[in-house]
């Protein structure tokens, strides 16, 4: 059972607690349409600074999941896993409690808001002492409170339940913590009006320098140097750091602090290690301090809306496979000039990370957008972009990076074969992935299967499709208007196979072949052709709409990455958690196998059923 007041009075209402707020903004209209002009009303006050709250939390957690610009200033290099997202979700609980709060009290009391000036000098200088005198020494010995065995157990365990500090963790805690957080905020507020001295940007101010405080203890990116604390030695006792705040995650008998060291010193619970610390991880601001990883997967953007599906944007919108959402579109033209930015400023950039058998995996997006790849004067400067990842991997020590869709493209670079060609002496391995991508949508077709029809049937995975199935004795339609590469690669099968192969250069041929193997776009009139109860395989990147209801749709090639997996918090594109492309799996097996070739170019057929097994050997499953 649990303990009083832990849980939230609206913890079953799920995204409908929002409607909470609906009493607010109903006074807020009525009173626009009553005198015709937003007056001074508290209502609208009281939801432009929760707005203000939530932005500011929202603007941080966006900082700290720039791992291109924060990766080397990281507390904990550990990445956030899903199960602690999940645990955050709710982190914005507090803002509507307090907002409830102070509707409340602007009701019961309302001379409390009445002819209140825009601006008071007194009123900072009343809250700052206020501040300073009460609610740091109140929140200190609160909650040393809260650190005592039965009320830790109860209620302060869950603050402390998330591995990874995070702006969102500083929210997270129980209904209790945040009343007892909401006194030590509301003293400075009550005692400044009750003085005479309140003012609405006081108001504003304290609570969103309040909230920028917590984030900043909690955000476990060192953003302070450690050079200001040198030159003004008497700073670190009146303002924390991450550095700081971190060591009392780690050791909870010490910092307890709400924002100012001094009152730990006197109380003698100041962490030893604290100014050693924060200098070390100052110091690394230039440096990449980083555990060097031994894959990285170097992705891309698909189009403009998917780039908002980017950790460093909506973390909870990242965390859940992505699909097209009504605030995407509201969105999108600060997403267009994010990417004509990029374009301006364009570098590889770190994205995301995660932990398997204690070998850092990371993802590196190219910044470009899925449309620039199939723009003929773009090639050059795609490539470039491609070979510095792939050369600065190399610097770096990295054994594998893995090309995802677009950036291993046949006619971009040859599968990655113009990369190693170019540069022979490379020690970090080149890998497409796509013959464990063969895999996967071979082991998806049933064994008594005996024709298929392929479209995309000359490219990389297409051949090598074909040509795997036709040693399987399966007849493969293949859909090209080329003789020449088809027979090309007919010529490559075994003379006995070779029969096995049928070129074809209509869908009508299809009509009734019930297994299609998409290897190229097709129009829902192009899949007008297949039979009732066809099944569609596929391997094109963007998906072939799911156009018809009489028939089933494979999804994109994909693996399960083994359980043991840490530090994963973000779904890549549309594949649901723990879920990665099959090309991005084939070179985490290429990395746990410790194989030492490239992996670029056409596929090598006789290498499927080897890589396949060795999927499942390191625990990778199919989907």
């Amino acid at each position: 059972m649990a303990a009083p007041l832990s849980a939230w009075p609206w913890e079953n209402l799920g995204i409908y607690k929002y409607l909470l707020y609906g009493p607010l903004l109903s006074k807020v209209l009525y009173t626009r349409i009553q005198e015709g002009s937003f007056k001074d009303d508290w209502c609208l006050h009281i939801l432009i600074i929760c707005a203000a709250r939530a932005v500011l939390h929202q603007l941080w957690s966006t900082f700290v999941n720039m791992l291109f610009l924060t990766s080397n200033l990281r507390i904990n290099q550990q990445g956030y896993d899903f199960k602690q997202i999940d645990k955050e979700w709710d982190w914005d609980n507090f803002i509507l409690l307090q907002a409830l709060i102070a509707s409340m009290a602007c009701y019961m009391y309302p001379p409390f808001i009445e002819n209140v000036p825009l601006w008071n000098t007194k009123g900072f200088i009343t809250i700052l002492t206020l501040h300073v005198g009460i609610s740091e020494p109140l929140y200190y010995w609160v909650h040393r409170c809260f650190h005592t065995s039965d009320l830790f157990t109860k209620y302060h365990s869950i603050h402390h339940s998330s591995p990874v500090l995070h702006p969102f963790t500083g929210a997270n805690a129980t209904f209790l913590e945040h009343l007892a957080l909401t006194t030590v905020i509301g003293i400075p507020i009550i005692g400044s009006y009750m003085m005479g001295y309140g003012s609405r940007s006081m108001i504003y101010g304290y609570l969103l320098v309040f909230d920028f405080l917590r984030c900043l203890g909690h955000c476990n990116v060192e953003v302070v140097p450690h050079q200001l604390f040198d030159a003004l030695p008497f700073l670190r006792y009146l303002l924390y750091t991450p550095t700081y705040h971190s060591l009392h995650h780690t050791d909870m008998g010490t910092n307890f602090c709400l924002f100012m060291p001094f009152f730990d010193a006197i109380w003698k619970t100041l962490n030893s290690k604290s100014r050693e610390l924060h200098k070390k991880i100052s110091s690394s601001a230039g440096k990449d301090r980083r555990t060097i990883p031994g894959f990285v997967f170097l992705a891309h953007v698909v189009d403009v809306t998917s780039s908002l599906h980017a950790p460093f944007v909506i973390r909870s919108f990242a965390s859940l496979p992505y699909t097209t959402r009504l605030f995407l579109l509201v969105c999108w033209p600060g997403a267009f000039i994010a990417m004509l930015m990029m374009w301006a400023w364009a570098k590889t950039f770190l994205i995301s990370f995660y932990n398997l058998r204690g070998r850092l995996h990371e993802t590196w997006s190219v910044p470009r957008f899925g449309f620039q790849y199939f723009l003929p004067f773009a090639k050059e400067g795609i490539n470039k972009h491609i070979e510095e990842a792939i050369l600065r991997a190399d610097r770096l020590g990295v054994k594998v990076i893995s090309l995802a869709a677009l950036n291993k493209n046949e006619a971009l670079n040859g599968g990655g074969t113009l990369f190693v060609n170019k540069h022979p002496n490379l020690k970090v391995r080149v890998v497409h992935g796509n013959t464990l991508t063969a895999a996967v949508i071979l082991n998806e077709i049933p064994k008594d299967v005996e024709e298929v029809f392929l479209t995309g049937a000359t490219s990389k995975l297409g051949r090598a499709i074909a040509l795997y199935l036709c040693q399987r004795r399966v007849r493969v339609l293949m859909l090209t208007s080329s003789t020449e590469r088809f027979q090309k690669i007919q010529k490559d099968a075994p003379i006995e196979c070779q029969v096995y192969l049928v070129q074809v250069t209509k869908y009508q041929a299809a009509r009734s072949c019930k297994t299609w193997i998409v290897g190229k776009w097709i129009t829902p009139r192009e899949q007008s052709w297949a039979p009732t109860g066809a099944r569609f395989h596929q391997f094109v990147v963007p998906p072939i709409l799911s156009f018809r209801r009489d028939c089933t749709y494979g999804d994109l090639a994909a693996m399960r990455l083994p359980d043991d997996v840490q530090g994963l918090g973000n779904c890549e594109y549309t594949m649901e958690r723990g879920v990665v492309h099959a090309c991005h799996a084939g070179g985490v097996v290429h990395l746990l196998e410790g194989w030492s070739h490239h992996e670029v170019g056409a596929i090598d057929v006789e290498r499927i059923d080897l890589v396949w097994k060795a999927a499942l050997k390191h625990g990778l499953k199919p989907v």
